[in-house]
């Protein structure tokens, strides 16, 4: 059984005496909106296990643009890659949408990893899925229409707020899409007119998921799946899956 009234999937994943290792050094931290939590390059200090928002990863070059790669939210967690070693974090990690989460010391967390085969068991899951997002995601960034990728990014977001309205502004989706503001203008005003975007105030956007699930690429149904996959072994599963496109209503 795992540890109830948790809101991380992970965690909430691990066996009671599995937890207990990492429990006396979690510390809960608030997730503040557009707060940068680490920038490629940092050195990892903590890893973070988010109970609620969304944390985007992005690529930053040398020419001051950037590009999303991956999105974590309570389904994982950050930094961990440093339970197989001291090493530099490979993205920037930005709050989307706000929450709140528990990080623990990255030392203690490679201690409890070390001890601890559920823990090991759990982050093997996570990385496996984190892979999935960057591999497709490359992929897709490469190959499809710049419109569909931006219904696929308020999809991921969507599904770790379960909330149709967004706290995002065309700034944000601009870096998140690596491209001009003036083109999200463009595919706002496009997306509107298909009823995927009921409205747009500053700030906010609101969303109808089964209409903007029609205009996203095969991408967000196919990382899903896969994710879902990767967890169906695991206790977090419940906790990972999104509801399938098409079910429920679209408000």
């Amino acid at each position: 059984m795992g540890v109830g009234g948790i809101g991380n999937c992970l965690l909430a994943a691990l066996p009671p005496a599995d937890f207990d290792l990492l429990a006396p050094a979690l510390e809960t931290v608030v997730l503040t909106q557009d707060a940068v939590i680490s920038r490629q390059g940092d050195r990892v200090d903590y890893v973070l296990f988010p109970h609620s928002g969304a944390v985007s990863l992005m690529v930053d070059f040398a020419d001051g643009e950037t590009v999303a790669t991956a999105i974590v939210g309570r389904e994982g967690a950050l930094g961990t890659l440093s339970a197989f070693g001291p090493a530099p974090s490979a993205l920037t990690a930005i709050v989307r949408a706000e929450g709140i989460g528990s990080r623990i010391p990255a030392l203690q967390f490679h201690a409890a990893f070390s001890r601890s085969p559920a823990i090991r068991h759990a982050i093997q899951a996570h990385v496996r899925a984190m892979l999935v997002q960057l591999q497709r995601g490359g992929a897709c960034n490469a190959l499809h229409p710049v419109q569909a990728r931006m219904a696929r990014w308020l999809l991921h977001i969507r599904d770790r707020m379960d909330d149709n309205v967004l706290p995002l502004t065309q700034e944000t989706l601009s870096q998140i899409l690596g491209v001009r503001r003036t083109t999200v203008t463009l595919l706002m005003r496009n997306l509107r007119a298909s009823g995927a975007i009921r409205s747009e105030r500053r700030g906010h956007i609101e969303i109808d998921r089964l209409k903007l699930a029609a205009a996203a690429c095969e991408c967000h149904r196919t990382m899903r799946r896969e994710v879902e996959g990767i967890f169906s072994m695991n206790p977090a599963r419940a906790c990972v899956a999104a509801p399938p496109d098409g079910a429920g209503v679209s408000g």
